[in-house]
Formats: structure tokens, sequence, C-alpha cells
């Protein structure tokens, strides 16, 4: 029988609760954590081992280098540098320094023969993941990241909460880009079937602010981290679902990032939309019947998001 193996590159806040969620809830056989600072990675590690002692599955954890990442079926990128946004409510503000450090050692993780799915959560989220599938060039869908996966959870939780569905009966999205330009295109929310706009003529639940609702799911994050300046158990456990997702073949519709090759009237870019994915990545994109005021949203997010990647030709 195969083994289920996979890489996390960054063992900061988020990369590290994405090892442990891995690792507790048992969805890979063998983890490999790469970070450049070695006393922290190797701590990272032993405090893996040890918290699976007493589990009933078997997990093995070790430190490695990008030379290791070859036979990953799945690696997680985390790299990042959180410190950067304080003060500031700008994820953009991290693209100088993931930018760049994306690419010293993209290559390296070229070079090793990786030919599995690469899940990107590094910010800011649409430009490292297209950063990392240019610099592995890897079929169409195999590099992707948790894009407005997160934002959508907490967009769902707030539907649940204001109307007293359960949050599995609702289907809502966040699209565009991971950042303040995102936007729920309401036309799409539904309720086992049953439209958003169709509750709300006749049931006051539905008959709430969604301007206010959107505002409270772009700015959860950062309500998380002006008390302890970073964001972790949420993320963590959103890519480690993923990796489940892939590993498993699932086929589940999730918001994440990925390329558009003329879906929704884009191209060359990577963007929160809904895609199915399976064992080969992001396998497929989803798109949603937008009416003309959220076509409108989605292309200006697109338009920011090229906007940003302009400012890629001055990063070395």
């Amino acid at each position: 029988m195969k083994t289920k193996k996979v890489g996390i590159i960054g063992l900061g806040h988020v990369g590290a609760h994405v090892a442990y969620s891995i690792a507790v809830q048992g969805i890979a056989d063998e983890i490999v954590l790469v970070d450049q600072n070695e006393s922290k990675v190797k701590s990272e590690c032993q405090d893996l081992i040890d918290s699976v002692a007493y589990l009933p599955h078997r997990i093995k954890v070790t430190v490695g280098g990008f030379a290791d990442l070859g036979d990953c079926d799945i690696i997680v990128n985390s790299v990042g540098n959180i410190d950067l946004l304080r003060g500031n409510n700008n994820r953009l503000m991290e693209m100088d320094f993931t930018i760049a450090a994306v690419n010293g050692y993209v290559d390296k993780i070229k070079a090793s023969g990786f030919d599995g799915v690469l899940i990107n959560i590094s910010n800011p989220c649409d430009i490292v993941t297209r950063q990392l599938a240019l610099g592995l060039k890897l079929p169409r869908g195999r590099v992707f990241g948790t894009g407005t996966g997160l934002d959508t959870a907490r967009l769902i939780s707030a539907l649940a909460e204001q109307t007293g569905i359960d949050h599995k009966s609702i289907t809502a999205y966040m699209l565009g880009e991971h950042g303040s330009d995102q936007f729920a295109p309401w036309s799409c929310v539904s309720f086992r079937g049953k439209s958003l706009d169709e509750w709300a003529k006749t049931d006051k639940r539905f008959q709430f602010d969604r301007d206010e609702m959107q505002k409270y799911a772009i700015g959860a994050g950062w309500r998380t981290f002006s008390g302890k300046f970073c964001t972790e158990y949420a993320i963590a456990t959103t890519a480690a679902r993923m990796v489940h997702i892939v590993f498993h073949d699932e086929k589940q519709i999730l918001p994440v990032s990925c390329e558009l090759c003329g879906e929704y009237g884009e191209s060359g870019l990577f963007v929160g939309v809904p895609a199915v994915i399976g064992a080969t990545g992001a396998e497929e994109v989803v798109e949603l019947s937008l009416n003309t005021q959220e076509k409108e949203k989605f292309h200006h997010c697109c338009e920011q998001i090229k906007k940003n990647m302009e400012h890629l030709k001055e990063i070395k």
C-alpha cells in the first residue's frame, strides 16, 4: 500500500498548525518539514512526534530540505512574515517578502522532481500561487491556493447564525481577490436549492444587511489578528481539509485560488472561484451564473490582481 506523504514549507504559526492538523487527524502517513530556521523546525518536529504518541494511528515526521520533497504527494507552501501586517490591514504588504522567498526556492522544488499537488497558503495568495505555478510548470490545476476558502466559511457561518439554518445546508461563496476586494455573489446563495432572494420575500430572518455581512466575512481574519498578531487555527484546518480532499479524490467543490483560462471572461491570473478539487488538484473551474453587477465586481477584483502582478517586475 502506497504511503501518503506531505511536505510543508515554512513552519511559522500557520505551517506548524497545518502539520499538527494533518498529524493528529491521520491525514498523511509521513510529513517532511522544511524551514530555514533549523532549531525551530527541529523543535516542531519533536513536538509533532510527541503529539501523536497516544493516537491510534502512526505517522512519520522528519526534518528535510527541498531535495526531500521530490516524492511528496502534496506540498503545502506556508512561507511568510506575518509581522509585516502589524499596523495595517493589507495582505499585499507581505508581497515583497513572500515573492522573493518563493523565487529563491521554487527551482529547488522543481529540481527535486516533485510531480504532485501544491497547495499555497502564503499571502498575497493569488499572486504567490501564480508565481509557484509559473516556476513549477506542472499541469494546470496541480498548483492552487486556499484563496477565499476560509472567507467563504466565515460567510456561511454568519448566514447560519443569522437565519438559524445549519451551515451544511447553505451554499455560498466569496469570490475574487483574497483581500479587501473580494465579494459575496448574493444571487448564488441558496439553502438546499431555495435562493436567498426567495426566502427574503416572506421571512424576516433573510432580510438582513448584506453589505454588513460581507464586510464581516472579509474582516474576520483581521479581528483574529488584532489580538494575537497572527491567524493560525482556521487557515491550518482549511489547508488540512484540502489535503484530505486531494488524497481521497473527493471531487468536492470549494472556493480556491486557481488559474482562469477564459472562465468568467478572464485569463492569465489566479483568483478565488469555486473549483472541483480532486486527486490532481483544482480539476475544473465552476462558473457561477453571476448577475450583471456581480460580473462587474468580479472583473474589478481581477483588475486589482493584475495591478498587483505588475509589481512583481520590481521584485528580484
